[in-house]
């Protein structure tokens, strides 16, 4: 269960790494352009499985659940 909560964490707290949005946090980008990453662009390795999450969490309206988990 730890290691749930902590995945989430880092999920909420990970940063685009390039491009447009760089800089901002996965659950900030726009479910267009989520979408078109996963259907189109989805990077390798942690950020594009962290992409088919966030549009996930997106498709389903539940982004309000990530942003309490972001350390500002």
């Amino acid at each position: 269960m730890e290691s749930h909560k902590q995945h989430l964490i880092e999920l909420a707290n990970y940063r685009m790494p390039y491009g447009k949005f760089k800089g901002r946090y996965l659950v900030e980008l726009p479910e267009p352009y989520v979408v078109w990453l996963k259907n189109n662009a989805l990077p390798k390795g942690k950020l594009g499985e962290f992409i088919i999450e966030i549009h996930e969490i997106k498709v389903n309206g539940l982004e309000q659940l990530i942003y309490p988990l972001i350390k500002k």
